[in-house]
């Protein structure tokens, strides 16, 4: 139970390809049936060194794999080393903030269990860096914010640094 508890308060990390829009247009307008991703949206992995390295040594992080659709819900598959996977799902809210291409992020988590975290990305091309924590129920997890900027995140009031960033590459 601890380590489910701990593992959520890092959540997962997410890469994708930012698509750009005017300032009048809203990232949360995309129409699903546009297949043109806004944000955060799209399908990522995270392996090897990519994964977080707090995911990797409390829990034994293999690889994960994430799909942020354009209908603001979300399916992660995490698995370990042993080749368990545990599958996360829920919905999503992303903002631009006022740091250059660096967005926050809220995940709504409804399965296995409902939780909210709540973070920062950046798209680069084909890469994301990724930091969330979750934040209800509490747990004492601080979250980054984009003026921070990543490795801001902290939990019991201990930064967490680079332990809880998680590098993502898009999947074509």
């Amino acid at each position: 139970m601890k380590a489910i508890r701990l593992w959520s308060i890092l959540s997962l990390a997410f890469a994708v390809s930012l698509s750009s829009c005017s300032e009048d247009e809203d990232p949360q307008d995309n129409n699903p049936t546009t297949n043109n991703p806004v944000g955060i949206q799209g399908e990522w992995y995270s392996a090897g060194d990519n994964v977080a390295p707090l995911l990797s040594a409390l829990f034994g992080t293999d690889s994960i794999y994430i799909e942020f659709a354009t209908d603001l819900t979300y399916t992660v598959e995490q698995y370990d080393t042993n080749g368990a996977k545990l599958t996360l799902s829920g919905t999503y809210i992303q903002t631009e903030s006022n740091v250059t291409d660096i967005w926050t992020i809220e995940v709504n988590q409804t399965a296995p269990a409902v939780l909210t975290s709540e973070g920062i990305f950046k798209v680069e091309g084909n890469t994301m860096q990724y930091e969330i924590v979750q934040t209800d129920p509490d747990i004492g997890a601080t979250p980054p914010t984009p003026a921070a900027g990543f490795g801001s995140s902290a939990s019991g009031g201990t930064p967490l640094g680079t332990l809880n960033i998680q590098n993502y590459v898009r999947i074509q």
